[in-house]
C-alpha cells in the first residue's frame, strides 16, 4: 500500500478515536493505538519504538482507569452498588433513547439517581451526591483519555509532516 496512504488511514483512524474517547460505543484509545501502529509499523517513519510502549502502556492503564476511576468517585461522594448498577443501565438507555449528542451522559447520570433512589428513598442528598460523583468520574477518566489520544495524535503528525 502506498505510504500516504497509510498515513491517511492512520491519521483517520486517530481522530476517530480521539472522538471515541467521548463516545462510549467506540473503543477510543484501542482505535486511536490502532491508527498510531498503523502508521509506525506501516510507513517508514523514523519514530521510536519507545512511543509504541508507552502509549501502549497508557493505553492499558486507560482500561483498568475506565473502570476504578468511577467507582471509587462514586464511592467517595457516598454512591453505592444500585447506582453503579443504574449508571450502567442508564448510559446504555441514553445511548438509544436520548437523542441528543451526549444521550449517553444524560442517560448515565440519570440512572445513578435513579438507583440510588430505588434504594433509599428518603435520602435525595446522597443521591445527588452520587449522580455528582458519576460526573466526576466520567470528566476524569474522559480527560485521561483525550490527552493520551491527543498526544498520539500530536506524534503522528509530528512524524508525518514534519
Amino acid at each position: 500500500m502506498e505510504e500516504g496512504l497509510i498515513t491517511l488511514v492512520s491519521i483517520i483512524l486517530l481522530i476517530i478515536g480521539i472522538l471515541g474517547t467521548f463516545l462510549p460505543v467506540l473503543p477510543g484509545l484501542v482505535i486511536s493505538l490502532a491508527g498510531f501502529l498503523i502508521f509506525k509499523f506501516g510507513t517508514d517513519s523514523d519514530m521510536p519504538m519507545l512511543y509504541v510502549w508507552i502509549f501502549g502502556f497508557l493505553t492499558a492503564i486507560s482500561a483498568v482507569l475506565n473502570y476504578v476511576i468511577p467507582a471509587r468517585t462514586n464511592k467517595k461522594y457516598g454512591g453505592t452498588r444500585w447506582g453503579s448498577i443504574g449508571s450502567f443501565v442508564g448510559t446504555i438507555a441514553g445511548m438509544f433513547l436520548i437523542p441528543v449528542p451526549f444521550g449517553f451522559l444524560i442517560g448515565m447520570l440519570l440512572g445513578v439517581l435513579i438507583g440510588e433512589l430505588l434504594h433509599d428513598m428518603n435520602d435525595k442528598k446522597k443521591a445527588f451526591n452520587s449522580m455528582k460523583g458519576a460526573l466526576i468520574g466520567f470528566l476524569y477518566g474522559t480527560g485521561f483519555n483525550f490527552m493520551v489520544g491527543m498526544a498520539m495524535f500530536l506524534v503522528v503528525m509530528y512524524y508525518a509532516f514534519f
